[in-house]
């Protein structure tokens, strides 16, 4: 092996040890509390590997965000591609269009080197914190994947007004979000009675739970009472 292609192979694993190493450090602790220092100590480098290999540290986030959002929501739109395919003009069935849209998350924990545990923590920070920011190739995805499945919804639900029927859809993200980031907080303030449950029954209880708030009929607006003072001005 010449020493030029020995350095070039050198620098790639260097540059995939300090990827890996952030990926973890972000999963546990979060964006904004994870250090150029802490990835460099981590993946055993020298403090100026971030920059040589990926220009900034803000240019790292991106692309950890970027390899783990844009392979879902490829996914996402894959799955709707086909159920919408199978269904129809008529639509798909709310259930089937919920589990579409969650069901990536299972599929690509097992093509993380990070544990089902790390990958999901990881994708409630990417989703969850930085106060929605996101690179641009992720974030223009993100837009044409949630219109798409606002389609999808919008024909299992159609007496929702558009308005309702977003925030609906937000409600579901966030819920979404809080279970991947948190589910270890349910289980230590349970003291363990929320079990440990598997993907599959997490998915399962998800899109239940989702699926009973998002078909939720709209209360019938009643006449308010006036109050007393009121009364003597109307």
């Amino acid at each position: 092996m010449s020493a030029t292609k020995s350095k070039v192979e050198s620098g790639a694993a260097t540059r995939q040890r300090l990827l890996e190493a952030a990926e973890e450090l972000f999963s546990e602790e979060g964006f904004d509390a994870v250090s150029v220092r802490d990835i460099t100590e981590k993946a055993g480098a020298n403090v100026a590997a971030v920059n040589y290999h990926f220009n900034s540290r803000e240019h790292l986030v991106e692309l950890v965000m970027e390899r783990y959002i844009n392979p879902i929501n490829d996914e996402r739109l894959a799955r709707l591609d086909a159920l919408e395919k199978k269904s129809g003009a008529k639509g798909a069935p709310l259930e089937e269009v919920l589990d579409a849209f969650v069901r990536p998350f299972a599929t690509q924990v097992r093509k993380s080197e990070l544990s089902e545990k790390l990958f999901y923590k990881l994708m409630g920070r990417c989703l969850g914190d930085r106060g929605g920011l996101m690179p641009r190739s992720v974030e223009q995805g993100f837009q044409l994947m949630l219109m798409r499945f606002k389609k999808a919804f919008g024909k299992a639900l159609p007496k929702l007004e558009d308005e309702e029927l977003l925030w609906r859809i937000h409600f579901t993200v966030g819920a979404m979000i809080h279970t991947m980031a948190h589910a270890e907080t349910l289980n230590r303030f349970s003291q363990g009675n929320s079990g440990s449950p598997g993907m599959e029954k997490t998915l399962s209880r998800f899109v239940r739970f989702s699926a009973a708030g998002l078909k939720q009929e709209l209360p019938s607006e009643e006449p308010r009472k006036k109050g007393p003072q009121e009364e003597f001005l109307f």
